[in-house]
């Protein structure tokens, strides 16, 4: 499998960002990303304060590669940019080597935490 991280840096983000972030994904994102061919995978990840990212597994490097071609020229403006006040700091494929789901199971959801 094949994996891509798109990270922001949170350090300059207004402190409302992360909740902006939460809103879009639960009203937006989710579903958009629910719907996109060749993913198997989707997680958004946050250390309050100092990043954000998601982090992409896809079932092949040719839908990896068009994700990645088409959302890198446009980064700048994608609306994580947009809520959190800068383009992302780091744009990374790499190789998935192993995924396990645990005993507890896992379900799809736009949110966790609230």
């Amino acid at each position: 499998m094949h994996g891509l991280t798109v990270r922001w840096s949170l350090s300059d983000a207004p402190p409302e960002a992360l909740d902006e972030l939460r809103t879009y994904i639960e009203d937006v994102s989710f579903s958009k990303f629910a719907g996109l061919n060749g993913l198997r995978f989707k997680s958004w990840r946050a250390r309050p304060g100092e990043w954000f990212e998601g982090s992409y597994v896809f079932d092949s490097a040719k839908a990896r590669d068009a994700f990645q071609a088409d959302f890198e020229p446009t980064a700048a403006e994608s609306p994580g940019s947009l809520i959190i006040g800068s383009a992302p700091v780091l744009i990374e494929p790499c190789k998935i080597v192993a995924v396990v789901r645990g005993p507890s199971g896992f379900r799809s959801s736009p949110t966790f935490d609230r």
